[in-house]
């Protein structure tokens, strides 16, 4: 439950702080609680992280959370887009937690939680009619508009799942070590009063 809330906490606190468009590693903090933490609660990580970050992104701009008008940022459709493409790819996460994870599953996996973004947000953005005609040169240029977004959040995605799996693997390794240590010097000091008495 720890872990859930620190990624929560840490992913709303990115998605506030200035950085650059569609720069934030939520495909990776997708597969990451996927991976780490029960399945059938992990995809309320990102689903958690957005809508509070969402919400207050959207209060802070003077707007209403998911409002849906032509003036806003973010349609309705494609927001629950983005929504359920995370919680979607919370799905995958558990291959990253095999025992025997080869080298290249990993930007593998990113790589795909990245592309699944990609589709069915800029679907969304199409499908809603608003920006683009609801034909396949509307959707053609949809995707197309698209395109020079993309490599930043790959980018984001590749550079957090590197992150946020390593740092993941040093402290599950240092509270082992810990624990390991703490139970030694236990036994001892037990066995030192067993000697005593």
């Amino acid at each position: 439950m720890i872990k859930a809330i620190l990624l929560i906490a840490v992913t709303v606190a990115y998605r506030l702080t200035p950085h650059p468009w569609n720069l934030v590693p939520m495909g990776a903090v997708s597969l990451y609680a996927g991976a780490k933490l029960p399945l059938r609660w992990a995809w309320l990580v990102p689903i958690s992280a957005l809508v509070i970050s969402d919400m207050l992104i959207d209060f802070g701009f003077g707007g209403a959370f998911m409002a849906s008008n032509r003036a806003a940022e973010y349609h309705v459709y494609s927001r629950i887009a983005v929504y359920g493409a995370f919680a979607l790819t919370t799905l995958i996460g558990p291959l990253a937690s095999r025992p025997k994870v080869g080298p290249a599953l990993l930007p593998a996996l990113s790589l795909a939680a990245s592309g699944l973004l990609f589709l069915t947000s800029n679907f969304a953005v199409w499908a809603e009619g608003v920006m683009y005609p609801m034909n396949l040169a509307g959707l053609t240029a949809c995707y197309v508009a698209a395109v020079p977004f993309f490599d930043k959040t790959i980018i984001a995605d590749l550079i957090g799942t590197a992150v946020l799996f390593s740092l993941g693997a040093l402290i599950q390794h240092v509270y082992t070590l810990a624990t390991a240590r703490r139970y030694t010097l236990a036994d001892v000091a037990t066995v030192k009063d067993v000697v005593r008495s």
